[in-house]
C-alpha cells in the first residue's frame, strides 16, 4: 500500500500541482507544498527539525 502524499502546510492530500524538497535546514526531511498553499505563501514547519519558512 503506497502512502499518501500529504501537503506540509495545510495537511490535505496532493495528487498533481505540488512540490517536493528537502528541508533547507537539516536536509532530511521532504517538503510538500500543494499549489494553494504555495499561491498563499502558507507556512510549513518541518516535522524533524522545526525550521519554519514561507
Amino acid at each position: 500500500m503506497a502512502k499518501i502524499k500529504k501537503c506540509t502546510s495545510c495537511n490535505k492530500e496532493v495528487v498533481e500541482n505540488y512540490v517536493e524538497f528537502k528541508c533547507p535546514s537539516c536536509d532530511k526531511e521532504v517538503i510538500r507544498r500543494c499549489e494553494k498553499c504555495r499561491k498563499l505563501a502558507s507556512s510549513y514547519t518541518c516535522p524533524k527539525c522545526g525550521f519554519t519558512g514561507p
